[in-house]
């Protein structure tokens, strides 16, 4: 019952991390789940997924593309019409852009992914901070990546978009907890789920080696277990920040990758 009677918007429902995060939010009791996307599909199937595991939440899907401001304005204003209210909002959409390292990347690449993982999110967030202001209460968790710890030249342009997002998140944290909102990031690293599955089916058959070879040497590196989380155990991870367990915790930075990365 962590989120009972909470109201939880989530962006970027979709395979893998999204649909947990929708799952685990139905799962703990909230009352209503909001889910926003892009792909009108991947709503209805989230939704079918949360009723098939026996869920009753009230749920309300909107498709939104982020990077719109009007468009995450009309998803608050849905939000509050129908549950009078926002408790909280996942940001978890974003764009991974192409992969490549800093010294050659296109910077309309660049331009493109940080059109959604900063300023996407932070259109979202403006949308919710007039209704949670009002409440004098509420929590953003912002779902950041271990790239911004561990670089990964492959993921260059992805990672840069997402270091911008934290310095954003510790400037929110201040403006917003004078009315009582927390603004939290967690940095997820390996997630077993579906868009991993595929990176690994994919590098298997690029360098003809097994999948399993692949993640094995992944997993080794991981101290907890020697094994890649699992995304929906990472899903819970923000959803505890959203939950009133986390009520005196604002600005945080809480590493979820199984101590693949530990901070000095």
């Amino acid at each position: 019952m962590l989120l009972k009677n909470k109201v939880i918007i989530i962006s970027g429902i979709g395979p893998g991390m999204g649909i947990k995060l929708a799952l685990r939010a139905a799962e703990y009791q909230a009352k209503a789940v909001v889910l926003a996307a892009r792909t009108q599909s991947m709503l209805d199937d989230t939704e079918a997924a949360i009723r098939a595991a026996g869920h009753t939440c009230e749920i309300l899907k909107v498709a939104t593309d982020i990077s719109k401001p009007e468009q995450c304005q009309k998803l608050a204003e849905l939000t509050i019409e129908k549950f009078g209210r926002i408790d909280a909002l996942i940001n978890s959409a974003y764009a991974h852009g192409t992969w490549g390292s800093s010294s050659n990347s296109s910077m309309d690449d660049w331009r493109k992914v940080m059109e959604v993982n900063l300023y996407g999110s932070m259109n979202m967030t403006q949308a919710v901070v007039p209704q949670m202001k009002k409440q004098k209460d509420g929590s953003i968790v912002m779902i950041n990546t271990m790239a911004t710890r561990r670089p990964n030249q492959l993921e260059a342009g992805y990672a840069v978009s997402k270091g911008a997002l934290k310095t954003a998140v510790q400037y929110l944290a201040e403006d917003l907890g004078p009315y009582g909102i927390r603004v939290n990031s967690t940095y997820n690293g390996w997630m077993w789920g579906a868009p991993v599955k595929g990176y690994f089916q994919a590098e298997s058959k690029r360098q003809g080696v097994s999948m399993e070879s692949l993640v094995d040497v992944i997993a080794q590196q991981i101290p907890l277990r020697n094994e890649i989380p699992d995304d929906a155990d990472c899903a819970a991870a923000a959803l505890y920040l959203a939950s009133d367990y986390a009520r005196v915790v604002t600005g945080a930075q809480l590493d979820v990758s199984g101590g693949h990365y530990l901070p000095h």
